[in-house]
């Protein structure tokens, strides 16, 4: 007899976002008909990452009574955050890469721009040159900083080195050319000859990847997405038939790193707008619900399994870049101002050649993964250290779903006890120390370094591991508040219900910002914002939804470093010139301190920024009750805390008996499935009208 669960009529309106971690994947579900969001998490799978999801996928929404035979109807959006591609830029597993480029440029990715990264650290290691010498192909072109052509395109050149790599196995070709982001015709030729010699190659140019001037920004850019191109095709490969197979037909997105989504399809053309997929979409979650919660000036902390993924939200604003080094690699792509460290739940803590602690960047990741998880590991995490403070639950996580070993982690981390010289608790909580420095390290970078006083901001914390560390990580930082909200474990996933779908489209062309040059400056937005329209028609989007929003790179003359200032709606004319000196005189002097009256500004490159409005998950709110949250509590656990030295008796909540309005003090522990947030002694917590829980920290 089949249980009640899968009698359930389906409700035909289910919304299911899917981020694919380290070390879970985290399955949200939100019903359009009622507004209810729910949540599901299982182990990734790091040998196939396809087959995790499909799993979770299919575990959600069996759970909630959507049979295979009604998904096709009953599932009407499918998102999905993966950090596919930024593993395989991380760990150096991209796929064998050709390059063809103008003569006289085939050493550019070695050489650079000659800057070191760290000036005073000489032994620093560069990132490995994702194509080697070999084969990198030099060929006969050339065209002037207007677009004309000074020498023809050596098309036999072309096909010869075509064949060289199709001999060598290559399994991507990038194709660069200088000022191509003018005039793609000899890019285009190209790529028409490689794709007849190497059909089943991944090829990609780059004026379709990074239409931009700074050739090696550009270089860069289309060689990292070469690099990544076939792992990003196999991986869609074997995802998309696994949804068709479980009765989900509608098309798949997948998110980028600017927060929004596109198709599977354009997703597998461009993976280097993906290198953010993964954490991109917990910030656009962070930022609906602190816009709800009337907090409008956060840090977020996303704590995975394998990374920890900071940003900074001024006045409801997220940053965003339009350029970036990931990984120690250059690209030339929109994305939201995401700093990641190696610091997770899964981070290996060791002793270093000087007898120091140490913990992470590695990752034991999902598989062996921590110690506790009894799956043959021998190398302690911060997991484990959890596990034998008994901050985490010691017998069992995911409510009772996967099982730990406390013994196993206290053995391991007893170990590197030895070698120190402390008690197995005192290194637990070491090990915890270490890794919160590093955290607020990363917070540094993207506040303290670039102006911005943390202590006047709140801390939202969401992953699986974030809340577990939160107020630790704000006492650090001097930060007063810390935000967790209903469902932190999956806000990744919870975020591709809150995102619109997203693309950006951009130009190079460098004309003086003045009434002369108006007619030009009118021509290349025009031309952007066609592309613009042509992507709204191909997503079939109704004009209705669509939005776009224009910006121009702007400059002093002789300046090497732009500034993106906003451009109204409406037609360019004398009066929307002067608005826009005015609005780069401001952000200039907002930037660097002064502007220069009379000086001579440059526009740059061209924006456009088309969005796709959706429908949404909805942030319900409810009435503020009682403030006594005795009902929520389920027991009390021994807690080992470093104020006292010593295991302290701690109150236990149960996150889902917690209402809006309720208050309780620390010690305590509150415990739900997706994740555990720890309140010290002498915080306060309180539940808003979004059920998030507030912790106020002493000053």
């Amino acid at each position: 007899m089949k249980d009640e669960a899968a009698q359930v009529e389906p409700t035909f309106s289910w919304r299911v976002g899917v981020d694919s971690g380290g070390t879970f994947t985290d399955v949200c579900l939100f019903d359009a008909s009622s507004g209810d969001i729910s949540v599901w998490k299982v182990a990734s799978t790091p040998d196939d990452p396809s087959r995790g999801i499909a799993v979770g996928v299919d575990e959600a929404l069996e759970t909630h009574g959507v049979a295979a035979r009604d998904r096709s109807a009953a599932v009407a959006y499918l998102g999905h955050g993966t950090t596919v591609a930024t593993n395989a830029l991380i760990t150096g597993a991209g796929a064998r890469v050709g390059l063809i480029t103008t003569a006289g440029f085939r050493d550019l990715l070695e050489i650079g721009r000659q800057k070191r990264p760290d000036l005073y650290d000489l032994s620093l290691a560069k990132p490995k040159t994702l194509v080697p010498r070999e084969l990198r192909f030099e060929v006969s072109e050339r065209l002037l900083h207007t677009g004309d052509v000074a020498i023809a395109l050596d098309e036999d050149a072309v096909r010869t080195a075509a064949r060289q790599m199709r001999d060598e196995g290559v399994a991507a070709v990038a194709i660069c050319f200088l000022y191509a982001f003018l005039n793609p015709d000899h890019e285009r030729i190209a790529k028409r000859i490689v794709a007849e010699e190497m059909p089943d190659a991944f090829l990609c140019a780059s004026h379709d990847i990074a239409p931009e001037f700074r050739e090696f920004e550009r270089l860069s850019t289309v060689t990292v997405n070469a690099y990544l191109g076939p792992i990003m095709h196999r991986y869609i490969s074997r995802l998309s038939p696994r949804f068709t197979d479980m009765g989900v037909l509608v098309p798949p997105h997948l998110t980028q790193s600017n927060g929004g989504v596109v198709r599977f399809e354009a997703a597998a053309q461009t993976p280097v707008r993906a290198v953010l997929s993964g954490p991109s979409t917990g910030v656009v979650a962070a930022r609906a619900i602190g816009t709800r919660a009337g907090v409008e000036d956060i840090i977020t902390f996303d704590m995975g399994g394998t990374s920890s993924d900071v940003a900074l939200m001024a006045g409801g604003d997220v940053t965003q870049t339009n350029e970036s080094t990931v990984h120690g690699y250059p690209i030339k792509a929109p994305m939201l101002d995401i700093h990641t460290v190696g610091a997770g739940g899964g981070s290996i803590a060791s002793i270093d050649s000087g007898g120091l602690l140490k913990v992470g960047p590695e990752s034991a990741g999902a598989d062996p993964g921590p110690v506790c998880y009894g799956l043959g590991a021998n190398q302690p995490t911060v997991t484990d250290a959890n596990i034998v403070l008994q901050i985490l639950n010691p017998s069992h996580l995911l409510d009772g779903r996967m099982k730990v070993r406390r013994d196993l982690a206290v053995d391991a981390i007893a170990k590197i006890a030895a070698k120190l010289g402390l008690g197995v608790e005192e290194t637990a909580q070491g090990i915890l120390s270490v890794v919160t420095a590093n955290m607020a390290k990363a917070i540094r970078v993207i506040s303290v370094q670039r102006g911005h006083d943390p202590r006047g901001y709140a801390l939202m914390a969401f992953g699986g591991a974030g809340p577990l560390h939160a107020v630790r990580l704000a006492q650090e930082l001097g930060m007063e508040r810390v935000i967790v909200p209903r469902n932190p474990g999956i806000l990744c996933a919870m975020g591709l219900l809150l995102t619109d779908l997203r693309a950006d489209f951009s130009s190079t062309f460098l004309v003086s910002l003045e009434a002369g040059s108006l007619s030009q400056i009118s021509t290349t937005m025009s031309e952007v914002e066609i592309q613009a329209e042509a992507w709204f028609e191909e997503e079939a989007i109704p004009a209705e939804h669509r939005r776009t929003a224009r910006r121009i790179d702007m400059r002093y003359e002789g300046q090497n470093h732009e500034l993106p200032i906003p451009v109204p709606d409406g037609c360019l004319d004398a009066a929307m010139l002067e608005g826009l000196k005015e609005a780069f005189a401001e952000a200039h002097t907002r930037m660097y301190g002064f502007a220069v009256e009379g000086e001579r500004i440059n526009c740059v490159t061209f924006r456009v920024e088309a969005t796709g409005v959706v429908q949404k998950a909805d942030l319900s709110e409810a009435e503020l009750g009682p403030e006594d949250a005795a009902i929520a509590k389920t027991g009390t656990r021994d807690v080992w805390y470093p104020e006292t030295g010593t295991f302290t008796q701690t109150e236990l909540y149960a996150r889902d008996k917690l209402r809006p309005g309720m208050v309780f003090n620390g010690p305590a522990i509150v415990e739900q499935m997706d994740t555990t947030t720890l309140i010290p002694p002498k915080v306060t917590v309180r539940i808003d009208r979004l059920d998030n829980l507030i912790l106020e920290l002493a000053s």
